[in-house]
């Protein structure tokens, strides 16, 4: 089998989700445990030594930003990327800040998450959230030279 991932999240739907994307891939990456909160995701690092971390923010017990501090501590090249809803350049300064190598919105992760798992496998950093238009997917549509359908009454 191909690089080991832990997924840390305390919502199933969730897990699952993440768990489609990466079989769906085509990558020969193994999901190798789940942890549903902070804490868990410390002992299951320790325990299972995986190539990549994708740890959610929002948890009981101990959040994301926590865990990968305590993770990191312990392992200075454990290689975690935080999977949040937040999308703020606050939280991904404080990814950055704690050692996170990279930072995926939620509601990107149909068109990120992959892509994010891959970089950081292979040594580099994602931090796909808060305003990143680095994607040409993101880039803001170009105007129409079509004329307006009522002619010049709404033109400028």
């Amino acid at each position: 089998m191909g690089e080991r991932i832990l997924l840390v999240d305390d919502h199933e739907v969730i897990l699952e989700g993440i768990r489609t994307l990466v079989e769906r891939s085509g990558r020969e990456w193994e999901i190798c445990g789940i942890a549903r909160n902070g804490q868990e995701s410390v002992e299951m690092a320790r325990v299972l030594k995986p190539d990549v971390m994708v740890l959610d923010i929002s948890m009981p017990v101990m959040n994301g930003i926590e865990a990968a501090k305590a993770i990191l501590q312990a392992d200075k090249h454990a290689k975690i990327l935080l999977f949040t809803m937040h999308d703020s350049e606050r939280m991904v300064s404080e990814a950055k800040s704690v050692g996170a190598r990279g930072y995926v919105v939620k509601s990107q992760a149909a068109r990120s998450l992959i892509r994010a798992i891959s970089d950081v496998l292979a040594g580099k950093t994602f931090f796909g959230g808060a305003g990143d238009n680095s994607d040409a997917d993101d880039a803001p549509p170009s105007k129409s030279t079509a004329p307006s359908p009522r002619g010049s009454r709404f033109s400028s």
